[in-house]
């Protein structure tokens, strides 16, 4: 499945502040877009804290970092309190983003099927377009790897 612009997407989501949040507002700029299974829990704070930690290397070169799950606003809000987050999240409850960009699928666990959030990243250029798609990525140092390959389109 190929990712869609970020020009094309007409609907809003909450942020952690229950604000609505629309894609417009991040057109002419780039954009790291990652979803994620569910806020707390080991890899998705390993995975957020890590890109928190990089956020300065990200916003020096015009980047917003947005993480995605199914999560509400609340919990988003405690999450980002407990690990002093300053990057931006938003609740997808009904999946809409993760069905636009492919990230809610089957996956396997142990032998066991389910329905989940397959952890993914994209690195979006200010036209829109998606530039790097990095799907079913493990959560340890993954926002070095983004970053990597962001500052290699920088280039």
């Amino acid at each position: 499945m190929s990712a869609p612009s970020l020009n094309t997407i007409d609907f809003q989501l909450k942020d952690q502040n229950a604000q609505l949040r629309n894609f417009k507002e991040f057109q002419g700029q780039w954009v790291i877009l990652y979803f994620y299974p569910k806020d707390d829990t080991p890899g998705c704070t390993t995975e957020a804290c890590d890109f928190n930690d990089n956020l300065t290397a990200f916003s020096s070169s015009n980047a917003t970092v947005i993480g995605v799950s199914p999560d509400s606003p609340e919990s988003h809000k405690k999450f980002m309190e407990k690990y002093q987050l300053q990057i931006t999240l938003l609740s997808d409850p009904e999946k809409k983003l993760h069905h636009v960009f492919g990230t809610w699928g089957i996956k396997k666990n142990y032998g066991k099927e389910y329905e989940g959030v397959i952890r993914s990243t994209f690195i979006i250029a200010p036209n829109g377009t998606v530039q790097e798609s990095m799907r079913n990525v493990r959560a340890k140092g993954h926002a070095a790897r983004v970053l990597k390959k962001f500052q290699e389109l920088q280039l």
